[in-house]
Protein backbone atom coordinates (compact mmCIF):
# COMPACT_ATOMS: atom_id res chain seq x y z
CA UNK A 1 0.00 0.00 0.00
CA UNK A 2 1.31 3.20 -0.85
CA UNK A 3 2.42 5.73 2.11
CA UNK A 4 0.69 9.26 2.43
CA UNK A 5 1.99 12.23 3.84
CA UNK A 6 0.58 15.39 6.00
CA UNK A 7 1.96 18.37 6.01
CA UNK A 8 2.45 19.99 9.84
CA UNK A 9 1.35 23.04 9.97
CA UNK A 10 2.76 23.90 13.06
CA UNK A 11 6.25 23.47 11.56
CA UNK A 12 6.17 23.57 8.29
CA UNK A 13 5.48 26.70 5.71
CA UNK A 14 6.51 28.82 8.55
CA UNK A 15 7.50 31.69 5.84
CA UNK A 16 3.64 32.68 6.60
CA UNK A 17 2.96 33.25 10.71
CA UNK A 18 -1.03 32.72 9.74
CA UNK A 19 -1.70 29.26 10.34
CA UNK A 20 -4.95 30.34 8.13
CA UNK A 21 -2.56 30.88 5.23
CA UNK A 22 -0.91 27.86 5.89
CA UNK A 23 -3.45 25.37 4.68
CA UNK A 24 -4.02 27.06 1.27
CA UNK A 25 0.21 26.98 1.11
CA UNK A 26 -0.01 23.45 1.85
CA UNK A 27 -2.59 22.59 -0.54
CA UNK A 28 -1.31 24.96 -3.31
CA UNK A 29 2.32 22.54 -2.88
CA UNK A 30 0.47 19.41 -3.86
CA UNK A 31 -0.62 18.13 0.34
CA UNK A 32 -3.83 16.85 0.53
CA UNK A 33 -3.84 16.56 4.23
CA UNK A 34 -2.70 18.22 7.04
CA UNK A 35 -1.95 18.28 11.14
CA UNK A 36 -1.50 21.20 13.27
CA UNK A 37 -0.79 21.14 17.15
CA UNK A 38 -3.01 24.06 18.86
CA UNK A 39 -5.90 25.47 16.54
CA UNK A 40 -7.46 27.27 19.71
CA UNK A 41 -6.76 30.68 19.34
CA UNK A 42 -8.42 31.07 16.14
CA UNK A 43 -12.57 30.67 15.91
CA UNK A 44 -13.75 26.98 14.51
CA UNK A 45 -15.35 29.02 11.42
CA UNK A 46 -12.27 30.53 10.19
CA UNK A 47 -10.70 27.56 10.75
CA UNK A 48 -13.37 25.11 8.89
CA UNK A 49 -13.38 28.08 6.13
CA UNK A 50 -9.73 27.89 5.61
CA UNK A 51 -9.62 24.01 5.64
CA UNK A 52 -12.27 23.41 3.30
CA UNK A 53 -11.45 26.35 0.76
CA UNK A 54 -7.92 24.46 0.51
CA UNK A 55 -9.38 21.02 -0.01
CA UNK A 56 -7.46 19.22 2.52
CA UNK A 57 -8.09 16.73 5.25
CA UNK A 58 -7.64 17.51 8.68
CA UNK A 59 -5.54 14.01 10.17
CA UNK A 60 -4.61 15.41 13.19
CA UNK A 61 -5.15 17.89 16.22
CA UNK A 62 -3.58 18.15 19.49
CA UNK A 63 -5.66 18.59 22.68
CA UNK A 64 -6.42 21.75 23.83
CA UNK A 65 -3.54 22.30 26.40
CA UNK A 66 -4.31 24.17 29.34
CA UNK A 67 -1.94 27.68 29.68
CA UNK A 68 1.02 27.79 27.75
CA UNK A 69 2.17 30.95 28.92
CA UNK A 70 2.29 29.36 32.49
CA UNK A 71 3.77 26.31 31.06
CA UNK A 72 1.09 23.88 30.74
CA UNK A 73 1.30 21.65 27.41
CA UNK A 74 -1.78 19.25 28.13
CA UNK A 75 -3.74 17.95 31.44
CA UNK A 76 -4.13 14.43 31.02
CA UNK A 77 -1.72 13.95 34.30
CA UNK A 78 -1.66 16.76 35.95
CA UNK A 79 -3.03 16.19 39.88
CA UNK A 80 -6.01 18.61 41.09
CA UNK A 81 -6.33 19.46 37.05
CA UNK A 82 -9.19 16.77 36.53
CA UNK A 83 -12.36 18.75 35.79
CA UNK A 84 -10.33 20.92 33.81
CA UNK A 85 -9.11 17.91 31.60
CA UNK A 86 -12.43 17.21 30.91
CA UNK A 87 -13.25 20.26 30.10
CA UNK A 88 -10.32 20.53 27.80
CA UNK A 89 -11.22 17.48 26.09
CA UNK A 90 -14.62 19.09 25.19
CA UNK A 91 -13.10 21.71 23.48
CA UNK A 92 -11.18 19.38 21.80
CA UNK A 93 -13.55 17.52 20.61
CA UNK A 94 -15.34 20.40 19.44
CA UNK A 95 -12.36 21.53 17.31
CA UNK A 96 -12.07 17.91 15.67
CA UNK A 97 -15.66 17.56 15.00
CA UNK A 98 -15.97 21.11 12.60
CA UNK A 99 -12.51 20.11 10.86
CA UNK A 100 -13.44 16.60 10.04
CA UNK A 101 -10.40 15.77 12.10
CA UNK A 102 -10.66 11.71 13.85
CA UNK A 103 -7.50 11.75 15.71
CA UNK A 104 -6.56 13.77 18.58
CA UNK A 105 -3.30 13.84 20.50
CA UNK A 106 -3.98 13.86 24.16
CA UNK A 107 -1.38 15.65 25.83
CA UNK A 108 -0.07 14.43 28.91
CA UNK A 109 1.34 17.63 30.90
CA UNK A 110 4.41 18.10 32.47
CA UNK A 111 6.06 16.79 35.61
CA UNK A 112 7.44 18.85 38.57
CA UNK A 113 10.53 20.17 37.71
CA UNK A 114 14.24 19.12 39.46
CA UNK A 115 13.05 15.31 38.95
CA UNK A 116 10.74 15.65 41.45
CA UNK A 117 8.33 12.60 40.98
CA UNK A 118 4.86 12.90 41.64
CA UNK A 119 3.76 9.38 42.32
CA UNK A 120 -0.02 10.19 41.77
CA UNK A 121 0.52 11.28 38.17
CA UNK A 122 0.34 7.27 36.66
CA UNK A 123 -3.01 7.04 38.61
CA UNK A 124 -4.59 10.34 37.39
CA UNK A 125 -3.37 9.70 33.38
CA UNK A 126 -4.58 6.34 33.21
CA UNK A 127 -7.90 7.46 34.96
CA UNK A 128 -8.29 10.62 32.72
CA UNK A 129 -7.33 8.33 29.27
CA UNK A 130 -9.90 5.81 30.33
CA UNK A 131 -12.50 8.55 30.75
CA UNK A 132 -11.73 10.39 26.93
CA UNK A 133 -11.44 6.98 25.18
CA UNK A 134 -15.39 6.75 26.54
CA UNK A 135 -16.17 10.03 25.37
CA UNK A 136 -13.90 9.58 22.13
CA UNK A 137 -15.52 6.29 21.16
CA UNK A 138 -18.94 8.09 21.42
CA UNK A 139 -17.91 10.77 18.74
CA UNK A 140 -15.63 8.27 16.97
CA UNK A 141 -12.59 9.91 17.75
CA UNK A 142 -9.35 8.15 18.16
CA UNK A 143 -7.33 9.55 21.14
CA UNK A 144 -3.20 8.97 21.05
CA UNK A 145 -0.32 9.19 23.47
CA UNK A 146 2.86 10.45 22.09
CA UNK A 147 6.00 9.66 24.19
CA UNK A 148 8.36 12.49 23.69
CA UNK A 149 11.98 12.72 24.46
CA UNK A 150 13.31 14.94 27.14
CA UNK A 151 15.68 16.73 25.23
CA UNK A 152 12.63 17.95 23.52
CA UNK A 153 10.56 18.99 26.03
CA UNK A 154 12.01 18.78 29.61
CA UNK A 155 9.85 17.17 32.38
CA UNK A 156 6.97 16.11 29.87
CA UNK A 157 5.41 13.13 31.56
CA UNK A 158 4.84 10.65 28.61
CA UNK A 159 8.41 10.21 27.71
CA UNK A 160 8.55 6.42 27.34
CA UNK A 161 7.31 4.80 24.78
CA UNK A 162 7.49 1.46 27.16
CA UNK A 163 5.20 3.16 29.70
CA UNK A 164 3.00 4.37 26.58
CA UNK A 165 2.40 1.10 24.66
CA UNK A 166 1.78 -0.28 28.39
CA UNK A 167 -0.99 2.13 28.78
CA UNK A 168 -2.41 1.45 25.35
CA UNK A 169 -2.46 -2.02 26.37
CA UNK A 170 -3.85 -1.90 29.70
CA UNK A 171 -7.01 0.50 28.55
CA UNK A 172 -7.61 -1.98 25.61
CA UNK A 173 -9.47 -0.09 23.41
CA UNK A 174 -9.47 0.71 19.29
CA UNK A 175 -10.18 4.43 20.26
CA UNK A 176 -6.52 4.59 22.45
CA UNK A 177 -3.30 4.01 20.02
CA UNK A 178 -0.02 5.27 20.27
CA UNK A 179 1.40 8.66 18.16
CA UNK A 180 4.82 7.05 16.92
CA UNK A 181 7.77 9.75 16.70
CA UNK A 182 10.34 8.24 15.00
CA UNK A 183 12.55 11.20 15.87
CA UNK A 184 11.86 10.66 19.57
CA UNK A 185 11.91 6.79 19.17
CA UNK A 186 15.38 7.47 17.90
CA UNK A 187 16.35 10.54 20.51
CA UNK A 188 15.23 8.13 23.63
CA UNK A 189 16.11 4.28 22.46
CA UNK A 190 17.28 3.73 18.93
CA UNK A 191 16.68 0.08 17.83
CA UNK A 192 14.38 1.59 15.07
CA UNK A 193 13.58 -1.78 13.23
CA UNK A 194 12.60 -3.79 16.41
CA UNK A 195 10.48 -1.36 18.29
CA UNK A 196 8.85 -0.24 14.98
CA UNK A 197 7.60 -3.40 14.40
CA UNK A 198 7.10 -4.11 18.14
CA UNK A 199 4.83 -0.68 18.11
CA UNK A 200 3.34 -0.89 14.77
CA UNK A 201 0.60 -2.58 15.71
CA UNK A 202 -0.37 -0.49 18.48
CA UNK A 203 0.35 3.26 16.34
CA UNK A 204 -2.59 5.27 15.18
CA UNK A 205 -0.28 7.76 13.69
CA UNK A 206 3.38 8.27 12.52
CA UNK A 207 5.46 11.69 12.56
CA UNK A 208 9.19 12.18 11.40
CA UNK A 209 12.01 14.48 11.10
CA UNK A 210 15.88 13.00 10.99
CA UNK A 211 18.04 13.39 14.00
CA UNK A 212 19.24 15.28 16.06
CA UNK A 213 18.34 18.34 14.55
CA UNK A 214 14.94 17.54 13.93
CA UNK A 215 15.12 18.44 10.33
CA UNK A 216 13.67 17.56 6.96
CA UNK A 217 14.31 13.63 6.48
CA UNK A 218 16.41 13.66 3.39
CA UNK A 219 19.07 16.18 5.65
CA UNK A 220 21.85 14.47 7.31
CA UNK A 221 21.70 13.16 10.16
CA UNK A 222 21.02 9.69 12.50
CA UNK A 223 18.11 8.03 10.35
CA UNK A 224 18.40 5.94 7.22
CA UNK A 225 14.61 7.38 6.37
CA UNK A 226 14.80 5.37 2.97
CA UNK A 227 15.49 2.21 4.89
CA UNK A 228 12.13 3.34 7.48
CA UNK A 229 9.92 3.98 5.25
CA UNK A 230 10.27 1.11 2.85
CA UNK A 231 9.74 -1.07 6.31
CA UNK A 232 6.71 1.08 7.22
CA UNK A 233 5.46 -0.10 3.49
CA UNK A 234 6.77 -3.75 4.03
CA UNK A 235 5.00 -4.24 7.38
CA UNK A 236 1.71 -2.42 5.42
CA UNK A 237 1.50 0.73 7.74
CA UNK A 238 -1.79 2.26 6.26
CA UNK A 239 -2.10 5.55 7.64
CA UNK A 240 -0.96 9.02 7.35
CA UNK A 241 3.17 10.11 8.26
CA UNK A 242 3.13 13.56 9.42
CA UNK A 243 5.95 15.95 8.10
CA UNK A 244 6.75 17.24 11.58
CA UNK A 245 10.06 18.86 10.47
CA UNK A 246 12.04 22.09 10.91
CA UNK A 247 13.06 22.77 6.77
CA UNK A 248 16.49 23.96 7.12
CA UNK A 249 15.85 26.98 4.22
CA UNK A 250 12.65 27.17 2.43
CA UNK A 251 9.44 25.35 3.04
CA UNK A 252 9.19 24.33 -0.79
CA UNK A 253 12.45 22.41 -1.35
CA UNK A 254 12.43 20.68 1.90
CA UNK A 255 10.14 17.95 0.67
CA UNK A 256 11.59 17.50 -2.63
CA UNK A 257 12.76 13.94 -1.46
CA UNK A 258 9.51 12.62 -1.31
CA UNK A 259 9.19 12.54 -5.52
CA UNK A 260 12.65 11.74 -5.35
CA UNK A 261 12.46 8.46 -3.48
CA UNK A 262 9.73 7.61 -5.39
CA UNK A 263 6.62 9.04 -3.35
CA UNK A 264 4.13 11.14 -4.11
CA UNK A 265 1.97 13.32 -2.11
Amino acid sequence: MPLKFCANLSFMFNESDSLIERYDVASRSGFKAVECAFPYNIPITELVKAKTSANVDQILINSFPGNLEKGDLGLAAISGREEEFKKSLDKSIEYAEALGCNKIHIMAGKSLSGGIIDTGMEGIYKDNLQYAVQILEQKNITGLIEPISQSAVPDYYMNSFSKGLKIVKEINSKFLKLQLDIFHLQITEGNLTNRIKELLPYTGHIQISQAPNRYEPSAPGEINYQYILNLLEELDYAGYIGLEYKPRVDTGSSFDWIKEWGYEL
